[in-house]
């Protein structure tokens, strides 16, 4: 059986003899072996960076832009197979797979621009014949630490913007769909990238920790469930890293009564099961506003019993498998405890069956209606193909909702009325708002990133708040001597 290893130093490579199956969820059938890394795995990933980081910082930015220029190239070329890698591990649609990829992409070709995006800033005569200026320099070592449910995507929010600013790059993928990280890597090889500066270490927990303790690395890039992301941002602040740290969401998306309900329906349905559920920006909560909430369960619930449920291998499938037969097991208990709660189950997910892959992880799509804000499926990221209605009287109820969540991720409004939608842009306390469009992801030219228990840590992810973290500020006051000495100076320099 293939076993998936380490990427150091431009070789496949692992000392460690201990292993974890890696399972395809359509057919809950073992595909292939991942190496758990040991310590011995560890020390050759940071003296591998720690060799490559110092010649590569003082590479100029513009051959640094040449070769992810390259790197751009080569992925786009390999779009298909990177696609097919994601969806035989992760169980996610081919279109969903190659969809995800193209956003990473996007933060790629944002990183080509890094000669411009490192620029400082220059001031003249601060005081007589002293000017002043700041410059950005790469941090070291940064290391990633990426989910499951976006193997190519999440990654390429990090490494390509910190490798671009001078950084070498440690990524710790997922362990459940570790494949397309290893294929990332090769062909950052391939466009020219130096040996070492990207590498790729598989493990569990134990890696994760020698991550977080290792003195050599600088920075923490996280993604994945608030416990994990407050523990990633406790144990970096510890050890004195720089951490950005991702955590989960309930992702509200608010439909007024003067909505375009066809346009809201579509939205919902494609934000709440695309995927799965399986998205940290996925709509898990629709808030019905006013006299709106009859036909807009009645319409999701007609949509979602259309919507073709199948293995990635069936081009028409629509919505494939969770991760895991454990993942599946946690959604199924929470479809249960919701209706023991008293939510109104609309559509029931548990169970469900395809002819030929009954062993598969299929969870249907479902849908409560009635949701009241001290349910358990309200207040918990379910993390699947769940979507909980809750209805309100009026705007000012609903955009409550929003603000009181634990979380503060995403949220969206669907109406047709200005004044309403600029009212909740502006006064909707979570980090990304969409307003008729169900999940407002930013484009890599603006910042990713949630507020309250959806982010630790001060920096959102890509954009300028990527090159920020990724980089810290050096600020340089400078005169030359004059001929003509005047003597020591005892006071700040003020003209």
């Amino acid at each position: 059986m293939n076993i998936i290893k380490n990427y150091v130093n431009g070789q496949i490579v692992g000392s460690s003899t201990d292993e974890q199956d890696v399972f395809d969820p359509s057919t809950g059938e073992s595909i292939s072996k991942v190496l758990l890394s040991n310590e011995k795995d560890f020390q050759s990933v940071i003296e591998s960076s720690k060799k490559s980081q110092l010649s590569w910082s003082q590479t100029t930015p513009l051959k640094r832009s040449r070769i992810i220029s390259k790197y751009k190239n080569l992925i786009e070329n390999s779009l298909e197979e990177l696609a097919q890698l994601i969806s035989k591990e992760h169980g996610k649609t081919l279109e969903d797979a190659k969809g995800s990829i193209t956003r990473g992409l996007e933060v790629v070709e944002f990183a080509c621009g890094i000669p411009h995006l490192l620029k400082g800033e220059f001031s003249q005569n601060v005081g007589t014949n002293v000017d002043s200026w700041s410059v950005r320099q790469p941090l070291g070592i940064s290391a990633g630490i990426t989910p499951f449910n976006f193997p190519a995507m999440v990654p390429m929010w990090m490494y390509p913007i910190a490798i671009a600013c001078g950084n070498s790059f440690i990524l710790k993928p997922s362990e459940k769909d570790p494949s397309c990280s290893i294929k990332l890597a090769q062909l950052f090889t391939e466009a020219g990238l130096p040996d070492g500066v990207f590498n790729v270490i598989q493990g569990n927990k134990m890696v994760v920790d020698m991550i977080l303790r290792s003195p050599d690395i600088s920075s923490i890039s996280f993604v994945g469930s608030t416990p994990v992301a407050k523990y990633i941002y406790e144990e970096s602040a510890k050890n004195l890293k720089r951490v950005q740290a991702l955590g989960g969401a309930k992702n509200h998306l608010v439909v007024m009564p003067d909505a375009n309900l066809e346009q809201a329906v579509d939205g919902i349905i494609g934000a709440a099961y695309g995927s799965a559920g399986e998205r940290c920006m996925a709509v898990s909560v629709a808030v019905a506003v006013g006299d709106i909430a009859d036909e807009l369960v009645e319409k999701v619930n007609y949509k979602a019993q259309t919507l073709k449920v199948g293995p990635w291998t069936d081009l028409e499938s629509e919505m494939g498998p969770v991760i895991s037969k454990e993942h599946k097991e946690k959604i199924e208990n929470y479809i249960t405890q919701g209706a023991e709660e008293g939510a109104k189950l609309i559509s029931d997910g548990r169970n469900y069956k395809i002819q030929g892959y009954e062993n598969g992880y299929f969870v249907g799509p479902t849908l409560f209606d009635k949701v009241t804000k001290d349910m358990t499926i309200y207040k918990e990221e379910i993390f699947g193909p769940v979507l909980s209605v809750v209805r309100t009287k009026n705007y000012e109820e609903a955009l409550s909702l929003v603000n009181e969540h634990a979380f503060g991720n995403g949220t969206s409004v669907y109406t047709s009325d200005g004044e309403v939608a600029r009212h909740f842009t502006t006064n909707s306390k979570i980090g990304m708002v969409g307003v008729n469009v169900p999940i407002p992801v930013p484009m890599a030219f603006h910042s990713f990133g949630g507020w309250k228990q959806s982010l630790f840590g001060g920096h959102s992810m890509h954009g300028m708040e990527g090159v920020n973290f990724y980089t810290k500020l050096k600020t340089i006051t400078s005169r030359w001597p004059q001929s003509i000495q005047s003597g020591p100076e005892f006071v700040m320099p003020t003209n």
